[in-house]
């Protein structure tokens, strides 16, 4: 047996050590001076690494520099160019002498430099403190809004609105104020709605540390708040959501809770509210109340409506326009021969965009309000209110909407509503039936305009999914089809959803005359997405939108099943028969091969008639996308001459041909795999169809 002693063998004392090292393993390896290194040179300095000095020339001396060379290391271990350096080099006197005839740059030790670490929400509250102190100060909306824009930090802006606030609560009214100006004055062109909200919500769950340092907090951010809803940039809704997310014994809830009782429920609150902090920055409410009555009385007797429109542009008070609605109205009524005159100036104002839509209705509102009170001490000023209304409604510079929010109407006007509303569904229906007889979409589109009213649209989707559910799958299909064209023609997204939400909350009464319609519905609504008239977001949006406990919720969740089954697309296109039947695979290939055909030499009023024997309008997007690409690959523009064709017969929609433009350059940087010269290709075709007015405006 050999001997411990002997080279290659380790003795016990070696053995210890060896172990120790092993244990301490990880903590040990995390320096390239690990002292892991000094066991290992402890156990060749020792005995039982075999006896013999080692050579001037053995492994032990040499290392292999950064570079891939051999080099020599100094006995000590101190090693050279290249080498981790002497072991146990702790002396903090020891220095590398420049002037050493050896020296070597590349042994200077390396420093380690820190850096800061910047966190972009804290730059963006930095600058944002910076722009509120500012406008505080200058009371400059212009500027403070441009600083805001600059700063092109849109996602962060509710943490402006939190800021603004928190440091507004803590200042005089003139702060207070112009707090609310500002947020007035960048509503929507700079934040969104979903921001300010946002913004609000994360100051009632900080209510309880700010009421730490501002002892009224409660009150102050419950008037804020009453503000916000009364200039329209806080929906009344955000005030019932935000009860919901409060705990019962938090100060956000006082908060709501004060804003509801003291502010948003008093009698003439908008008044109220607004000229609790003076009503503007510079000048109180009745100031401004005064210099408007003093310009329409001027306005009245000279009639100069471009001065008048001037003077209220001087005002500065582009929120508070609805008392110049107001109190115009009330002249008009006053003083009745200046009523055209009158008229005459509102036009002019909401033509200019000088007061607008919102602040419009809102003055129309108020007045409808006070209409009791105006009435005695002028005896005709509802039946006037009532004449002015639809005039400014058919000239234009009324919101139709204000009918039905405001309830101005009166018994009367309400019955013409219902009439209206009444005859509108007749005649949806007759044209529903005869696109059913017909299957022509563009008369039924032609047929939709004429009747001229928006406002319904969400009825006719009603009417239109309610009467094919109670038909054949033909019919089914072809409200399908029908549905996805007029979600590219005519109707918004919002139409849409608004149409669905109709029918859900009316489905129990729907399954009292066809049995299997929450299925149908649920189909409906896969079907919807799956051609792209609804987003799979809008099925959570619609779900939100239903009553509690209500049974559309469960057709809701039984359509998002549907679409996240596999192979959703091809099922839910041939659910109904898929118009030929085409399923989505089979579709692509009889494009191609219609395409494949005209481009070696096909006649083009036959390709034509091949994609309209497809019968599939709502996938007419993917004929676009095959030809620009099959253009691409084939190096023959004859393609898009095909795309002229279909286009000016109206075969392809504009929406369709710019959906498929938008899938090619959604698809560019796959394309120019095959393709190098594709991203050229397709501006050119991009070019040519904008010179011939394929796309929207928006592409």
């Amino acid at each position: 047996m050999a001997s411990p002693k002997k080279e290659g063998f380790l003795t016990e004392e070696q053995r210890e050590v060896l172990k120790m090292a092993a244990q301490n393993a990880e903590f040990l390896s995390s320096s390239p001076r690990s002292p892991t290194k000094l066991v290992f040179s402890e156990l060749h300095s020792k005995g039982g690494g075999g006896g013999g000095r080692p050579s001037p020339t053995s492994p032990k001396h040499m290392r292999r520099s950064h570079s891939g060379k051999l080099v020599r290391v100094k006995k000590d271990g101190a090693g050279g160019k290249g080498t981790w350096g002497k072991l146990l080099d702790t002396d903090p006197d020891s220095r590398i002498d420049r002037n050493d005839p050896n020296y070597d740059s590349a042994e200077e030790p390396y420093q380690l430099v820190g850096a800061t670490i910047s966190n972009p929400i804290d730059e963006y509250k930095k600058s944002v403190l910076t722009i509120v102190e500012e406008y505080f100060s200058t009371g400059d909306v212009e500027l403070a809004s441009t600083d805001l824009r600059d700063l092109g930090s849109d996602e962060y802006h509710h943490l402006f609105v939190k800021k603004l606030v928190s440091m507004a609560m803590d200042r005089h009214d003139k702060e207070k104020e112009m707090a609310s100006v500002l947020l007035s004055a960048l509503y929507a062109d700079v934040i969104s709605s979903a921001q300010i909200s946002q913004g609000f919500s994360m100051l009632l769950e900080s209510v309880d540390d700010l009421a730490l340092d501002i002892l009224d907090a409660v009150d102050v951010l419950a008037l804020f708040i009453a503000r916000a809803v009364v200039d329209d940039i806080l929906p009344p809704a955000f005030l019932t959501k935000a009860k919901r997310s409060l705990s019962e014994n938090s100060k956000g809830l006082q908060v709501i809770e004060t804003a509801e009782k003291s502010y948003l429920s008093a009698p003439h609150h908008a008044e109220l509210v607004e000229r609790r902090w003076g009503g503007t920055t510079h000048i109180t409410v009745e100031e401004v109340k005064k210099k408007i009555a003093d310009l329409l009385r001027e306005y009245i007797q000279n009639g100069d409506t471009a001065e008048a429109c001037r003077c209220i542009r001087e005002l500065g008070v582009p929120f508070f326009h609805h008392e110049v609605v107001k109190r115009a109205l009330t002249l008009a009524m006053e003083i009745q021969p200046s009523q055209p005159l009158i008229l005459k100036l509102l036009k002019e104002a909401a033509e200019e965009c000088l007061i607008s839509s919102s602040q419009m209705t809102k003055g129309f509102s108020r007045l409808a309000e006070s209409l009791d009170d105006l009435s005695l001490d002028i005896l005709a000023a509802k039946s006037l209110f009532q004449t002015i209304v639809p005039e400014a409604i058919s000239d234009g510079w009324l919101d139709p909407s204000f009918l039905k929010s405001n309830g101005a109407a009166d018994e009367q006007q309400r019955d013409e509503a219902y009439e209206n509303l009444r005859k509108y569904k007749e005649e949806a229906v007759t044209i529903i039936r005869e696109y059913f007889f017909s299957d022509d979409i563009p008369e039924l589109i032609r047929s939709l305009g004429d009747l001229a009213a928006p406002e319904y649209n969400p009825i006719f989707i009603k009417k239109l999914i309610t009467l094919a559910m109670d038909r054949k799958n033909r019919e089914k299909e072809m409200a399908s089809v029908l549905l996805s064209s007029l979600s590219m023609e005519l109707f918004s997204s919002d139409d849409i959803v608004n149409g669905f939400i109709m029918l859900l909350e009316s489905a129990e009464d729907t399954a009292l005359d066809i049995l299997d319609a929450s299925n149908e519905l649920a189909l409906f609504l896969a079907r919807a997405v799956i051609d792209d008239v609804l987003v799979p977001l809008s099925l959570e949006e619609i779900s939100k939108k239903l009553p509690h406990n209500c049974s559309g919720s469960e057709t809701v969740r039984v359509a998002r099943s549907l679409v996240s089954a596999r192979h959703a697309g091809e099922r839910l296109l041939r659910c109904w028969g898929g118009g030929t039947g085409w399923a989505v695979e089979d579709a692509k290939d009889k494009i191609i091969k219609l395409l494949e055909e005209y481009e070696s030499g096909g006649d083009v009023g036959e390709a034509c008639q091949c994609i309209r024997d497809l019968g599939m309008p709502f996938f007419n997007h993917e004929v676009v996308k095959k030809a620009l690409v099959m253009a691409m690959e084939k190096k023959n523009d004859r393609l898009l001459d095909l795309l002229q064709e279909c286009f000016g017969e109206g075969l392809i929609t504009i929406h369709q041909m710019t959906k498929g433009f938008a899938r090619v350059r959604d698809g560019l940087d796959d394309i120019a795999l095959d393709i190098p010269n594709a991203p050229e290709k397709f501006q050119l075709y991009t070019e040519r169809a904008r010179k011939h007015g394929w796309l929207l405006a928006s592409f």
